[in-house]
């Protein structure tokens, strides 16, 4: 062979000329089945089970948890009560200028009075006057005197349609002109397309009080006699009606209509805003209806003004609220400082319980373990009484320093009923909080670290402070997180020890709930706290790092 040929270079096989490997078929299971879809199949089946095994956990925490965070945001915000129980004032309300000072037209008292008559009708005026009360201090009192006299507006009517012909007291001749065909209780009573187009005002009224009939006490609209405003509201009506759309009545009671309509310009007659305050002259107040309009939105930002010390002035505009009511900023600042400072108290006692017991003897690092979460097996109210006794001027602490000579007689020492109180009662209370999650972290610190740095030639206070300290880190982030936040939602312990400068917001929140009712602003103060916790807790991520946290 030639050098030529050696060096030539050997020809690549033709792709044609390669072997084409067969195709393989695809992986199948025991049963049959690709090996990829039985893989996917059985995946989806663990999924499902282990979700079948968390899906009462989560349950639970939607139930108890997020459902009732969700009703608190919406309650603090939802303003409803307004618009359903006044829909036709409401509505006469839209276009009347609220800033002026005139007061609004007739319409708008007319329409006050069918609305309030269906109002006392269920029972629900009282909690719209305490509603509005809030906003503007008198509107209770006014819408409770209302209740007992409403029913007298439009009698001067009633009596006149009477006199003119019986059959308007007829209480099944007012549901057959007003409703529409085919109408029967106990169906929703419902009015016609033409009573609504002649008489627009007679079948509000008339709509309100049959379903106040109906849903107060189930009984039919044609069996009970028109409450006197219906008959304000006919009377309306027909003053505005033309003749000839009158004549155009198809519907039942063509001919009394007529007849009423020739009449009711001769009636006497008096303006309805004169009735309204023959009732209660508090609704000639321009503040009550500039109120009631500002509020007649579904939704308001007023409780969350009110969180903040601001408020909605009847026409519309944030102001800033009356001195005497200016508590929640205050309220909000002393519950943050309080439970930072009840933090603080509870790292500087916490810690060396914690280090010691970390670093004795199992047997006695157990008993005193006990010693530690013995507070846990006594009532809440117990201890915080016991301080009570411990704490007043005429308590143990005072009576063993006027003993020793420290404090005399006459000049006790002050500590319950105040900030120190609070204090005092609460690190006691709080401070296992702050042990537990120290003590587990301690105790994986392994001994030997501290020895290897005081072996090279630390003391004891450098081997501690650049060794074990920066261990222990975590249990500190731990029982800060678990203190704070369980500080600042306490309210019976400040409630019993505090007065009134060592109470919380929460104290606030409760009251509100249990006592005022006005579970909106109650809302409101509890979503601003929340947000308030929510954004502590994120600078505490940005700036030590939620990693850092442990419980061991």
């Amino acid at each position: 062979m030639t050098d030529a040929a050696a060096d030539a270079p050997i020809p690549k096989p033709d792709a044609g000329d390669r072997a084409r490997p067969e195709r393989q078929e695809p992986l199948v299971a025991a049963d049959g089945r690709p090996l990829k879809k039985s893989l996917q199949r059985s995946l989806r089946r663990q999924k499902l089970r282990a979700f079948g095994l968390v899906a009462p956990l989560l349950l639970f925490v939607l139930v108890t948890f997020i459902a009732p965070i969700a009703d608190m945001l919406f309650r603090s915000v939802e303003n409803q009560i307004v618009s359903e129980t006044l829909p036709n004032t409401t509505a006469a309300l839209v276009g009347w200028d609220a800033s002026g000072e005139d007061l609004p037209d007739d319409a708008a008292f007319a329409a006050l009075s069918y609305d309030l008559a269906a109002a006392v009708e269920q029972r629900a005026h009282t909690r719209l006057g305490s509603r509005l009360n809030y906003e503007t201090t008198g509107i209770s009192s006014a819408f409770r005197r209302s209740g007992r006299g409403i029913d007298d507006v439009g009698e001067i009517y009633l009596d006149q349609f009477v006199a003119l012909d019986p059959v308007w007291e007829d209480s099944g001749f007012w549901a057959r002109m007003i409703g529409a065909e085919g109408w029967a209780h106990p169906a929703p009573f419902a009015p016609s397309a033409q009573a609504q187009g002649l008489l627009p005002e007679t079948a509000a009224a008339y709509t309100a009080f049959a379903r106040a009939m109906q849903i107060r006490n189930d009984d039919d609209p044609a069996a009970e006699e028109p409450w006197a405003p219906v008959y304000l509201a006919l009377q309306r009506d027909l003053s505005a009606a033309d003749a000839g759309d009158v004549s155009a009545w198809t519907g039942p009671g063509a001919e009394q209509l007529e007849a009423a309509h020739a009449a009711v310009g001769g009636f006497e007659s008096v303006p309805v805003r004169d009735l309204i305050a023959d009732v209660d002259d508090a609704w000639l107040e321009h503040d009550v209806w500039a109120t009631i309009k500002t509020f007649s939105p579904p939704y308001t930002p007023g409780y969350f003004l009110t969180s903040v010390d601001l408020k909605l002035s009847p026409e519309g505009a944030i102001v800033a609220q009356d001195d005497y009511q200016r508590i929640h900023v205050l309220l909000f600042q002393r519950t943050l400082f309080m439970s930072l400072v009840i933090m603080g108290c509870t790292i500087l006692l916490g810690y060396p319980i914690a280090y010691l017991i970390s670093n004795m003897p199992m047997r006695t690092a157990n008993l005193l373990l006990i010693l530690v979460l013995l507070p846990f097996w006594t009532s809440l109210l117990v201890r915080t009484s016991a301080w009570k006794v411990l704490l007043q001027q005429q308590g143990v602490i005072n009576d063993t320093l006027v003993w020793i000579g420290l404090v005399a007689d006459d000049a006790r020492l002050t500590m319950i009923n105040n900030q120190f109180g609070t204090i005092v009662a609460m690190t006691h209370i709080l401070l296992p909080f702050m042990i537990l999650p120290l003590y587990s972290v301690m105790k994986t610190i392994p001994p030997s670290y501290v020895r290897a740095a005081k072996s090279l030639g630390a003391t004891n206070w450098t081997a501690f402070w650049r060794v074990y300290f920066p261990q222990s880190v975590p249990g500190i982030g731990a029982g800060c997180i678990l203190v704070f936040i369980l500080s600042i939602g306490y309210y019976i312990t400040p409630e019993l020890v505090g007065g009134t400068t060592g109470t919380f917001i929460s104290n606030r929140i409760a009251f509100h709930i249990s006592s005022s009712l006005n579970w909106g602003l109650a809302a409101a103060l509890g979503t601003i706290l929340l947000v308030v916790v929510l954004v502590l807790y994120w600078l505490y991520d940005r700036i030590v790092g939620i990693d850092n946290v442990s419980l061991g």
